[in-house]
């Protein structure tokens, strides 16, 4: 039988439509409900949110904003991120979410891959010249302005990009749909087991996908209250205030479940269970934190092009150290390099089918990407795993050598374009290596006339790539390992990295 799993009756997606209009539908429902709560700061009530929402959209159309305009958002890690986020899409303007920790040379680069008609930007964060910067309290202000129309149409236009690294060495813009809002039931269902009296605390900061996402949007969806710690919380601090807080749902990312296991965990009689995502979670952190908790962890595998789509969840729980089961709706299969489902149980590429109303439009910058990804009727993830016969998906790595550093995607052709014009450097080859038990890292290895030093490497990369991109460790080799046909072995150079 093929690695095929397909649990149809999932609704199409409604016309007209709108993603911003679809996370606040519960506004109306229950004005005076907290929907926000930065831990140690303000409350937002779900009635201010839509108005504030809904303002900062009038207020960016009289800013001489026009439905389709790229919007490129350099913002901290506050509420007017997603605020701002929500305002342009519930006004026709496509917002591109960056992250805060990119540098002045990295948004360049996306202001000339883009051209945005204007930037959202928080002087404290690196942007660039060029487009009009809208600054943050211009937006502000933009909240208390009468509210907007919804701008309505099909669930397939444009709504947002994001930005991912790709294999290509440069991050590339990903565009998605008003409909991968309403792909998300899926996620909630079949991940989250969320519920409008859920109070869910994400660790991650507002600026972070996984944090706008399943921390935010999934949250107000429902109609349930979303917890951020304020700017600055130390991992430490989290168990006292989901308990302070009565968390009912905590997720966060491997290595933040592994720093709260050092300290002494506070009796969290509230919790109901954590999700986990952004890297795969070792059964050692899952093991200790049931142990130490007695809630389990359920973990999502997914990624920018299509979100999380393969979860556990209570009630559908992995099995073993499988991820889990795609969740139900989606039509997901393990398949061979022409698109072809195998057998149960045989390794192949995990593949997502293009009818997934969660999947992205596609690369608008590069199309010819767009096609390389596509199999016929399959999605290729680029990662490797197979399916048992109860549908059950395993991973088994990346069929490429994309890197996972704390949660983020990283090209190690990016970082070896950085590194590589330094002029004491001959070769370079960037892989992950695991520093300690569950805990990996970004390391460089190059060769050239010498050994050169760290600390002036590590100053080097500061200046061209954003913190989570940068190498943690500098290897020096006489010559980095390569195959016959000369191809760098990434993964050859492992073996050369000591504690």
């Amino acid at each position: 039988m093929q690695a095929l799993y397909d649990i149809g009756g999932f609704t199409p997606c409604p016309a007209p439509f709108n993603l911003a209009a679809h996370v606040l539908g519960q506004a109306g429902v229950a004005p005076d409900k907290i929907a926000l709560q930065v831990l140690g700061g303000p409350a937002l009530s779900y009635g201010a949110l839509e108005q504030a929402v809904r303002g900062t959209g009038t207020g960016l159309l009289q800013a001489g904003l026009v439905p389709g305009d790229i919007l490129l958002m350099r913002l901290g890690n506050t509420p007017d991120f997603p605020i701002a986020y929500l305002g342009a899409i519930a006004a026709g303007v496509i917002p591109v979410p960056t992250s805060s920790q990119l540098t002045e040379r990295e948004v360049a680069g996306m202001v000339a891959d883009l051209a945005p008609a204007a930037i959202l930007h928080d002087p404290s964060i690196p942007s660039a010249a060029g487009p009009r910067h809208i600054t943050l309290s211009e937006l502000r202000a933009m909240r208390d302005l009468p509210q907007c129309d919804w701008s309505i149409g099909a669930p397939d236009r444009l709504a947002y990009m994001v930005y991912t690294s790709g294999t290509s060495g440069a991050p590339r813009a990903v565009a998605h749909a008003h409909r991968a809002i309403w792909a998300r039931q899926m996620m909630i269902r079949d991940w989250y087991d969320l519920h409008a009296e859920d109070r869910m605390l994400h660790a991650g900061a507002f600026n972070w996908t996984y944090t706008l996402g399943t921390g935010v949007m999934d949250p107000w969806t429902v109609g349930a209250t979303a917890l951020i710690p304020s700017p600055g919380t130390l991992p430490e601090a989290l168990p006292d205030l989901l308990a302070e807080h009565r968390a009912t749902i905590f997720a966060a990312a491997p290595g933040v479940y592994r720093k709260l296991l050092r300290v002494d965990l506070s009796p969290l009689p509230d919790l109901r269970h954590g999700l986990c995502a952004g890297e795969k979670l070792s059964d050692p952190i899952r093991q200790a934190w049931q142990e130490a908790t007695g809630t389990a962890l359920y973990e999502a595998y997914g990624m920018s092009e299509c979100s999380t789509f393969i979860s556990g969840a209570p009630g559908r729980p992995a099995q073993g150290a499988a991820l889990g089961r795609p969740q139900r709706g989606r039509r997901v299969a393990i398949v061979d390099e022409s698109g072809t489902p195998v057998a149960h149980d045989a390794p192949g590429v995990i593949a997502v089918h293009r009818s997934d109303p969660g999947l992205m439009l596609g690369y608008p910058t590069a199309p010819e990407d767009t096609r390389a990804r596509f199999a016929g009727e399959w999605f290729l993830t680029g990662d490797m795993g197979v399916m048992d016969t109860d549908g059950q998906i395993s991973y088994l790595g990346r069929n490429d050598d994309m890197m996972n550093a704390g949660g983020y995607r990283v090209s190690p052709l990016e970082v070896e374009t950085a590194l590589a014009s330094h002029p004491g450097i001959l070769e370079i080859g960037v892989t992950d290596v695991e520093a300690k038990a569950d805990a990996r890292i970004i390391a460089a290895f190059y060769s050239g006339p010498a050994p050169l030093d760290p600390d002036a490497l590590a100053a080097y990369v500061k200046e061209r790539l954003a913190r989570y991109k940068q190498p943690r460790a500098f290897i020096y080799l006489p010559e980095l390992p390569r195959g016959p046909n000369g191809k760098l072995l990434r993964r050859a150079l492992r073996a050369h990295f000591r504690v």
